[in-house]
């Protein structure tokens, strides 16, 4: 929020503390503590009737350097917080006693906080020699808004040229300079500026990253309270954030989701074609057999089918009981979809109506949240009567998780977790927790409970959401998609945006409704949706009042679903792998151009492409003709679906039809492309094609495909000299094979070495 008029005036009736000279720093064994007064003190008298502005200096982990702003300590500790992964950070501390300067530092490895100890507040956060930010001496601020409130605030500068980027997923512009952003979870659809998923991290292309460690609403102002600086700021007595070192935005992400969790290892199969029943069109078993049936007489491969909400009865979501009157018999219906070789997901949320049985049972257990005088909170909004399951109670979390340990047992595989924003702020939590804490927080927990059950029951590695909410963490229960957008042009190039602004904030999955949510898409949207949904982390068809199935727009959608889906599953050798570095790693499947091309100025705001993974680059068709703009970075560039070249770097215009997209291989790729088309989980390594394109002159690298169950891997080693190239494998399952671009394919058995002339 804003707090002054102007650059030099407070608003009406807001009052401000600011630290303005250091009185005493104190060095711990790993913190660094500042007591700043908050006027110059001339003398004792001075300090009477004078507050001071602690300041203190931590770290989780090298590289990242903690900063606690704090007026008065004596609130409460009430949760609920981020839970922070913290390893033994290697830190260094020096007080002007130990280095003779008016400078106390704090470091941890690459970054170091530098502090003045005399003259104006100032705090620089330094690293490889190069300021990074800045905290100036208008920058901390103890303030009290007109109504008696409390808010403590941090500005820290932005530089000349810089971007940001993050804060969850926004559907906005891409770039968050110049913009306002309250980081408060809200079911507002993709076109406006609430978001499902709000995450207090932004990354700057100045190689550093900042995330504010406060699970309840966070307003940050982005160049629009002081254009030089990024403000973020809190109710209450303190704030905490932490500065993440780079230097490279790939750097930054690695850091902030070691200290925040990384995303978990999905299953292969979840990377197939979802097909739903859509939300509130008409359907029974006959009809999902239809679906299904047409799909594989189509020729279009289909992994997992959907039930979306009407699976139970109306007026009693959740009591994940199946409907009677549309699905009689449940076991049977699913035990006839996987025989087919179909993964089954159904529709869940945490809310549940007063009509449901369940309803009763957490209430008389006390499961279910209440207001201060014990009464269950409740309303009419989404369903009648509508309850919160609370998951701070863990007897609760065991009762909601048995339920869906239920429909497991029947054979469904795993979960659309389904809303999670509206929480109120009113309530009673059974553990204690601060209810503002707990408004964005309790997507988390939500998340935690369905994702930990698939694990116990399924494994580590087969578990997978499709959730809709998240906060900062929610990473590491994937996979998350976009929500409810329209079916036009243009809602599909916002769902693009804040898919991008998600993979910034630390998310390494994500999807989108194919052809989009609300409405029915005309057949060009339809048909130019399929290309960007299956080139996408993960692939699903659904609506809302309409089917999703290709033939219900024309034949032309058909094949172009064919041509997709079967390129998607094509290319599972390269994408399990850049899924497992989103595991490993914490860098996203889908990658906005800035986090591959950071010293590319061409690349900073370019929103409307993105590369997939480390060497494909993507640029969805947001036109009926199929004009579209592509960035190209510097190097030869070759299309995958023509083989037609572009140098770049440079802006390019292409048309393409619905059977087409833009999809570039980055130069000096190997490409590992499978034998498979019809299907996610195979073994990946067993007939795999190597393509190599525009291999440079002492070329080498290592390309992992997975070449069986668990973790085993083949490795295909590839070195070019001069016009020779040497491929060698080891722990190949099979078959394999060398594709040079526009040369001859040359095909070998088992481990060893292959050599060929370019």
């Amino acid at each position: 929020m804003k707090f002054t008029d102007g650059y030099w005036q407070l608003l009406p009736g807001v009052t401000e503390l600011r630290p303005r000279q250091v009185d005493e720093v104190v060095a711990g064994d790993d913190t660094l503590t500042v007591y700043a007064s908050t006027a110059k003190i001339e003398h004792r008298g001075d300090t009477l009737n004078r507050p001071l502005v602690t300041v203190s200096f931590h770290s989780p982990m090298d590289g990242v350097v903690g900063v606690t702003i704090e007026h008065f300590r004596g609130g409460l500790e009430r949760g609920p917080r981020f839970g922070l992964r913290r390893e033994v950070a290697d830190v260094k501390i020096t007080t002007p006693q130990l280095n003779g300067a008016p400078l106390a530092t704090f470091r941890s490895g690459p970054l170091e906080a530098r502090v003045a100890t005399d003259g104006d507040w100032s705090v620089e956060f330094v690293a490889d020699g190069r300021t990074l930010t800045s905290s100036t001496a208008r920058s901390v601020g103890v303030l009290t808004d007109a109504e008696g409130r409390h808010f403590v605030r941090e500005q820290l500068t932005t530089g000349v040229g810089e971007h940001l980027y993050g804060l969850g997923e926004r559907f906005g512009a891409f770039v968050k300079n110049g913009q306002t952003v309250d980081i408060w979870n809200a079911d507002g659809g993709t076109a406006s500026d609430q978001a499902y998923k709000n995450v207090p991290f932004y990354l700057s292309d100045a190689g550093y990253g900042v995330f504010v460690d406060q699970p309840e609403r966070v307003s940050f102002e982005i160049g629009t309270e002081v254009v030089s600086r990024t403000q973020f700021s809190v109710e209450g007595q303190s704030l905490t954030y932490y500065v993440v070192a780079g230097p490279t935005p790939k750097d930054v992400l690695r850091r902030f989701t070691a200290l925040t969790g990384r995303p978990a290892r999905v299953p292969d199969w979840s990377y197939g074609l979802w097909l739903s029943t859509s939300f509130t069109t008409d359907y029974d078993e006959a009809t999902v057999t239809h679906f299904v049936d047409g799909m594989a007489e189509r020729g279009l491969p289909l992994s997992v089918f959907h039930f979306d909400c009407f699976w139970m009865r109306q007026f009693h979501w959740s009591d994940f009981v199946w409907d009677p009157a549309t699905f009689p018999d449940p076991e049977g219906m699913l035990a006839r979809l996987k025989a087919k070789g179909l993964r089954i997901c159904v529709w869940i949320n945490p809310y549940v109506a007063q009509r449901s049985a369940l309803f009763d049972e957490g209430k008389e257990r006390g499961y279910l949240v209440t207001e201060a005088d014990g009464t269950v909170w409740q309303w009419n909004m989404w369903q009648a009567g509508m309850a919160l399951v609370d998951f701070t109670n863990p007897d609760a979390v065991a009762w909601y998780q048995d339920k869906l340990r239920v429909l497991l047992d029947q054979g469904v595989d795993c979960f659309k977790t389904d809303f999670g924003e509206r929480i109120p702020t009113d309530v009673v939590w059974h553990d204690g927790s601060d209810p503002q804490r707990m408004h964005n927080y309790y997507t988390h927990l939500y998340n935690a409970a369905v994702f930990e059950l698939l694990e116990a029951e399924r494994g580590e590695g087969e578990a997978v959401l499709f959730a809709r909410s998240a906060t900062a963490g929610g990473q590491q229960f994937p996979v998350h998609w976009g929500g409810d957008c329209e079916s036009t042009f243009v809602s599909m190039a916002e769902s693009l945006r804040g898919g991008l602004s998600l993979a910034l904030s630390g998310f390494g999955y994500w999807s989108h409704d194919i052809g989009g949510f609300e409405g029915t898409p005309d057949a060009a949207v339809f048909k130019r949706w399929l290309a960007f949904g299956l080139l996408s982390s993960h692939s699903r068809l659904h609506g809302s009042s309409s089917y999703r199935v290709p033939w219900a727009f024309d034949e032309e959608a058909v094949e172009v679903t064919r041509l997709f889906t079967r390129l998607k599953l094509s290319l599972m050798p390269y994408l399990s792998q850049v899924g497992r570095r989103a595991h490993t790693e914490g860098l996203p499947v889908m990658r906005p151009m800035v986090l591959e091309f950071p010293d590319d100025r061409g690349a900073a705001s370019v929103d409307t492409q993105y590369m997939l993974g480390e060497h494909l680059l993507v640029a969805p068709v947001f036109s009926a003709e199929g004009d579209v703009d592509v960035y190209v970075p510097e190097g030869t560039w070759t299309s995958w679906l023509t083989g037609e070249q572009v140098v770049g770097p440079r802006w390019v215009r292409e048309r393409h039809g619905f059977d087409s997209v833009p999809l570039y291989v980055r130069p000096g790729t190997v490409l590992p492309v499978g034998a498979v088309d019809d299907r996610p989980d195979y073994v990946h390594a067993d007939g795999v094609t190597l393509h190599l394109v525009e291999l440079e002159d002492g070329h080498r690298s290592v390309t992992r495909v997975a070449a069986g169950s668990g973790e085993d891997d083949a490795l295909f080693t590839v070195e070019r000299t001069g016009v020779r190239v040497r491929v060698e494998a080891v722990g190949a399952p099979g078959a394999w094979a060398v594709q040079p671009r526009g040369g001859v394919r040359v095909e070998h058995r088992g481990d060893g070495v292959v050599e060929i002339d370019l």
